[in-house]
């Protein structure tokens, strides 16, 4: 019969979506766990495998000697030792104390400049093109003139920090407030938004997505810039990052040398890999990524 049928069809489909004996949901929300887990770290973990396979292939190659490029089998020991001691932890201190300070200066001035120019058409047209003019400027330009402004300080770093991660970051609030929806804007208006209300519940929640750009591109300024500042302005011989490499580069330590940057290049993956998830967290909020 097609009643019997389908009813027995229903019935298999229920079987079919039944938990297999000894797993529980939370057994199975945990494996879903691991598998993205596992799933977002694999090809990290292939690049950084061929990476290191090249990188060693070169070193027998003969291209240069072990003394100046050293190959990971001593590179990678050496970054061990590195952050074993407590002299390194109190070097990254330092530094990401430096990167954090800098940014949220950077982050107000730019907060600040975005929504001026933003707002004001002939500002816009006055210093408009001189934020996108700066973006443009290597950073290890201004150390000369922050240096001679400050002398050998950390506000000579923060000078420099500020004017290369400022235009970024105005730069992406200003992009993100031209592309808000006039529909948004209108609706706004309607319910009575208006003045500081207007900014902080419409304007700057409807800029977030290209503003978060924004402050990512700020923050690669911002760390480059940092980076060039240890390496040029040396405040009384403080322990930095930047001061070991420059610390190694003066003893011919290729091997501590390399480890180093090697951190480096980890700190920057890192924040990247935060702001990455800060991007996705606001796009499945506003319903354009999947949840």
């Amino acid at each position: 019969m097609p009643e019997t049928d389908a009813r027995n069809r229903q019935v298999q489909g229920l079987d079919a979506l039944e938990l297999q004996p000894g797993k529980s949901v939370g057994d199975r929300g945990a494996a879903g766990i691991a598998g993205r887990i596992w799933a977002a770290t694999w090809p990290k973990a292939v690049a950084v495998v061929i990476v290191l396979a090249a990188w060693q292939a070169l070193v027998w190659s003969g291209w240069r000697t072990e003394y100046v490029f050293p190959g990971p089998d001593r590179v990678l020991p050496a970054l061990l030792n590195e952050v074993t001691d407590p002299a390194f932890w109190s070097a990254v201190q330092v530094t990401m104390r430096r990167a954090f300070v800098g940014f949220a200066l950077a982050l107000a001035v730019g907060v600040v400049v975005g929504l001026a120019v933003s707002q004001f058409r002939p500002l816009r047209s006055a210093i408009g093109s001189l934020v996108t003019g700066l973006q443009t400027m290597p950073s290890i330009v201004w150390f000369p003139f922050a240096m001679l402004l400050y002398g050998i300080s950390e506000s000579a770093i923060m000078f420099v920090i500020i004017l290369g991660a400022a235009p970024s970051i105005a730069g992406g609030l200003t992009s993100g407030i031209d592309y808000v929806s006039p529909s948004l804007l209108r609706a706004g208006q309607v319910m009575g938004l208006r003045g500081v209300q207007r900014y902080s519940l419409l304007i700057v929640p409807a800029a977030l997505p290209m503003f978060v750009t924004g402050l990512k591109q700020g923050w690669a300024f911002a760390w480059r810039s940092l980076m060039a500042g240890e390496l040029l302005v040396i405040i009384n011989q403080e322990n930095s990052i930047g001061w070991a490499l420059s610390q190694a580069r003066q003893l011919n330590d290729a091997d501590r040398l390399l480890s180093y940057i090697i951190i480096v290049l980890v700190i920057g993956i890192m924040i990247d890999v935060f702001f990455n998830w800060a991007d996705r967290s606001l796009r499945r909020r506003w319903g354009i990524a999947p949840s």
